[in-house]
């Protein structure tokens, strides 16, 4: 996203009006989420200055970077996360609900008896932005898998899941991904997945964040808030 995240960390980059993280926090407090927890680690004291006045907030410094997964165990290890099962949603993740509201609908599938994971994605075909080989087949009828080398995958990992603490009972040390953790469960059966029904935008570019401010603005989608 350079050179726009010279000077602001990718999460407060405006969209539609707003930073990108504003969106994240809203979606996650009208979905009833009463404590949030956000992860900074590229000019911190930014995202703590935006996070000031919001005190259902908490901002953790990751002085290292611990990559996805490292980064939750250092949190856990705090005593920042709940015992129960919980949204893990990226800085700089972006939708727009379809018929019903997207993080409900995760919820609403995740049995943590069964699973360990649950993940958001989004189709390739439908994302506002060239979105590579996809991450995920999941063939009609069948179970969800990755993308293997010569695969073009249609479904990608939309940066939404919830995640048992379960997940990371046989974590590695820090730092790793949330990568190895998934295999894990998949290797399991404990993976599961949703498909949204909305739109999603893949914003890794300045060119996607504007395309992603003319489609909103336009009103081509639904509301955002």
């Amino acid at each position: 996203m350079r050179p726009l995240t010279l000077t602001t960390p990718k999460p407060l980059l405006h969209l539609a009006g707003r930073p990108i993280l504003a969106h994240a926090l809203d979606r996650l407090r009208a979905t009833g989420v009463q404590k949030i927890v956000v992860n900074a680690h590229y000019l911190a004291d930014q995202i703590g200055a935006f996070l000031a006045d919001q005190p259902d907030v908490v901002l953790n410094r990751e002085p290292q970077l611990l990559d996805t997964g490292g980064a939750i165990m250092a949190m856990q290890a705090k005593h920042l996360l709940p015992d129960e099962p919980f949204y893990v949603v990226n800085g700089d993740a972006f939708w727009v609900d379809g018929p019903t509201d997207t993080l409900a609908r995760l919820a609403n599938a995740f049995d943590a008896k069964q699973l360990d994971a649950m993940l958001l994605l989004a189709r390739t075909a439908g994302a506002m932005a060239e979105t590579g080989l996809g991450d995920f087949l999941w063939p009609r009828g069948g179970n969800l898998k990755r993308r293997e080398e010569r695969d073009v995958a249609p479904y990608l990992y939309a940066g939404v899941q919830i995640v048992s603490p379960t997940l990371f009972a046989e974590a590695p040390p820090a730092p790793f991904s949330m990568n190895v953790l998934w295999d894990q469960a998949l290797a399991t059966g404990r993976l599961g997945a949703i498909v949204h029904d909305g739109v999603w935008f893949h914003l890794s570019t300045p060119e996607d964040l504007a395309h992603a401010d003319a489609v909103l603005e336009a009103r081509e989608v639904g509301n955002t808030t």
